[in-house]
């Protein structure tokens, strides 16, 4: 079970994706997370699938951490919508909600922990 951040239920910045349409590629630069609030997002390293998604899931808060080039793709696999979390957002939740930074840390270590199996040809752990 991935780690789900509730929080952006209602947030006042989001964006809708159709089926097939990319949020981000490999080497973009970035100045945003993102929360799933409807829909799947599939992170794709080439063609092989990261990870799928769903609501509550997070995605993109890598950049937001340590400023840098995208490292996945990012596509939509169904009618999707997305919470914009931006750098001043992120660091307010982040100093207000400690829980919210550990959330994030979890997130992250989940997929640390799931891309070091599957490059060891180990079968990823269900969660972290």
């Amino acid at each position: 079970m991935t780690t789900q951040i509730g929080l952006f239920r209602n947030a006042r910045h989001v964006r809708d994706l159709a089926p097939g349409e990319v949020l981000f590629t490999v080497g973009d630069h970035g100045d945003a997370m993102f929360s799933v609030l409807e829909g799947s997002i599939s992170l794709l390293d080439g063609d092989r699938l990261v990870e799928a998604v769903g609501p509550g899931g997070i995605i993109g808060e890598l950049v937001l951490v340590e400023p840098g080039p995208r490292s996945l793709h990012a596509v939509a696999t169904a009618p999707t919508r997305v919470a914009v979390v931006g750098e001043q957002e992120f660091h307010f939740l982040v100093q207000e909600h400690p829980s919210f930074a550990l959330s994030v840390m979890k997130v992250m270590a989940e997929r640390l922990r799931r891309n070091d199996a599957t490059a060891r040809g180990a079968t990823p752990p269900a969660s972290a």
